[in-house]
């Protein structure tokens, strides 16, 4: 199968399997989803989300967050992963936006990626989810589900396969085909037991059909 009638036969099923895709992170305003999605570098959805609702009580905006205590960050957060690290990043985070934009999230990636801890990945989220804009986050799913089933191919890293996927898909489908991958890999192509019996894409999936 060529690559572009697997685009659009993926692109067709899940335009109509899964209209509506969103982050599974929970969040109100543009500075509490670069905190979540800061805090959900290898840790669960589901655990950021039991970690965030006290966090910005704590600290509801940049201005309070960047003024906090390294060891106060720490033990609202230290049951995540890397907590350490988060927490400087955190501090960080918030310092810049405070100082340098005022509060407001900016909405460029070069601007995005000023921020400590946030990486290409972490933009484009933001980009994506917060302004709606083509840009595709390539997190460890994302990776994963588009070499298994053919979106991607030969790709050495995050960036390649970013570029591959947007390469194919419509602008307009960018933000929701992230989130298609995300949650199929998360739910159904899971990494060590994919549920190949259950998957709408099986027919087109590169993975199944070399079996």
């Amino acid at each position: 199968m060529k690559t572009e009638e697997r685009f659009e036969k993926v692109i067709n099923y899940f335009s109509e399997a899964m209209p509506v895709a969103e982050t599974e992170l929970e969040y109100t305003d543009p500075y509490e989803l670069i905190v979540a999605v800061i805090l959900s570098a290898q840790c669960t959805d589901k655990r950021v989300n039991l970690i965030t609702p006290p966090f910005f009580q704590q600290f509801p905006d940049a201005a309070t967050l960047a003024s906090a205590m390294q060891e106060e960050v720490f033990e609202l957060i230290k049951s995540c992963s890397y907590p350490n690290n988060k927490a400087k990043h955190l501090r960080g985070m918030a310092s810049m936006l405070d100082q340098k934009f005022q509060g407001v999230v900016p909405d460029t990636l070069e601007e995005l990626q000023k921020l400590p801890g946030v990486g290409r990945k972490t933009a484009n989220v933001i980009l994506s989810v917060v302004f709606q804009k083509p840009a595709m986050a390539v997190d460890t799913h994302v990776f994963r589900v588009a070499a298994r089933i053919g979106l991607s191919t030969g790709a050495r890293n995050p960036y390649e396969t970013e570029m591959q996927l947007i390469k194919h898909i419509p602008e307009e489908k960018i933000p929701l085909a992230h989130h298609w991958l995300i949650l199929h890999g998360r739910y159904i192509c899971t990494a060590r037991k994919p549920a190949c019996e259950q998957c709408g894409i099986r027919d087109f999936c590169r993975y199944v059909n070399k079996k």
